[in-house]
């Protein structure tokens, strides 16, 4: 089914009360402006998240650094003092540390790569965010996503269970639907994206009608509380690394590397060749062994014909958002990624060709068509 992209940012729903989050940045602002213009009662919502600035055991080296929480909070007020709404501080960053961060590391210790944006979505924005947001009254909640929802004509009218879908973006080189596949029905009743439908070339332009500050703000990089710490300089301080072996597919010595949990599969950089190798093309991570603390790299050529190359995986922690049929059924395994044909068999999802670079951690993203239908974590 082709559906075209609401100029509203959702057909179905009434003009009740939301709460926005609001970020500091342009795309949760013009969110906000949005909704008011469309007769919304719209609360802003700072959302503070953990930071390892003044944490203890925060290292000398963070001091100074994080993800300038204050100056976000700020920007964020100044939205709401131009739209004339109300402004709350949020304080989750108990549940940050708890439901985000200390997963994160967990995974990495384990010899996965994790999400650790996938996990911000549904245990803050949509988890804690969410509910508190349903018990102070609020209607709604909305955040500057680029992602749609759609309710059928034939659910708004009353024909069969109304059930809401959750698209693709209208802005492809943004749509985030990838890091939102463990949305539930429940949830998505009480989601707004507003401006799900634009491009984010008329985002900035509507920032500038609005007269919002964040007009020329530049979009933040990573994950909010590092910050400008290097993920890998987070994790050798909060996970513990070591040095270990660089091995060839025969198990011998060709180099040094800073610590296993910091590679994922697929990587070619970070790591220290010290014994020519019969190659000289890249070499790419394909395996690893955590308790060995060890890595094996390949060249990507040998790498097609060996370990790098996956035709199935397993999922876990699984959700569905609508009906899965194999029938064109595609999916994604990375952010970004040209969606991909795959089926479902015995529990296992089973790519039409191989895929390089599959890492355990990672999301699995169902698709059907532009509509996004859920997801898991790949074993």
């Amino acid at each position: 089914m082709k559906i075209k992209p609401n100029q509203k940012c959702r057909e179905d729903a009434h003009l009740g009360k939301v709460f926005v989050g609001l970020s500091g940045g342009v795309d949760s602002a013009v969110s906000a402006a949005l909704l008011k213009k469309e007769g919304y009662d719209v609360t802003g919502v700072f959302i503070k998240a953990w930071s390892p600035v003044g944490y203890p055991l925060a290292p000398r080296s963070f001091s100074g650094v994080g993800c300038g929480w204050r100056e976000d909070r700020r920007s964020a007020m100044r939205v709401a003092a131009v739209l004339d709404i109300p402004f709350i501080t949020l304080d989750l960053e108990k549940e940050y540390k708890k439901e985000v961060v200390d997963y994160m590391i967990a995974e990495y210790k384990a010899g996965r790569t994790p999400n650790p944006d996938v996990m911000c979505n549904k245990e803050i924005k949509f988890g804690t965010f969410l509910k508190f947001a349903l018990d102070n009254g609020a209607d709604y909640v909305a955040t500057g996503h680029y992602a749609r929802v759609f309710t059928s004509p034939q659910s708004r009218r009353g024909r069969g269970e109304a059930r809401v879908r959750l698209l693709e973006g209208s802005d492809k080189n943004k749509d985030q639907s990838y890091f939102l596949w463990t949305l539930t029905q429940k949830q998505l009743k009480h989601i707004l994206f507003p401006i799900g439908h634009l491009q984010k070339s008329e985002v900035r332009k509507l920032a500038e009608k609005f007269g919002l500050p964040q007009a020329a703000r530049k979009d933040s990089q990573g994950l909010c509380f590092l910050g400008k710490v290097d993920m890998k300089e987070f994790l050798k301080e909060y996970a513990g690394t070591k040095k270990g072996n660089v091995l060839n597919e025969k198990s011998e010595k060709i180099g040094e590397h800073e610590g296993t949990i910091l590679y994922t599969i697929g990587e070619r950089h970070g790591f220290t060749i010290t014994k020519k190798t019969d190659r000289e093309s890249p070499l790419y991570v394909v395996s690893k062994n955590i308790e060995k603390n060890s890595i094996v790299v390949s060249s990507k050529h040998l790498g097609r014909s060996s370990q790098m190359l996956t035709r199935e995986v397993k999922l876990k922690d699984t959700n569905l958002i609508g009906k899965i049929l194999n029938k064109n059924l595609l999916c994604r395994i990375r952010y970004r990624q040209e969606k991909i044909k795959c089926k479902i068999k015995k529990n296992k999802v089973i790519f039409e060709k191989p895929q390089m670079g599959v890492s355990p951690g990672q999301s699995l993203v169902f698709y059907g068509g532009e509509i996004c239908l859920g997801g898991g974590i790949i074993q």
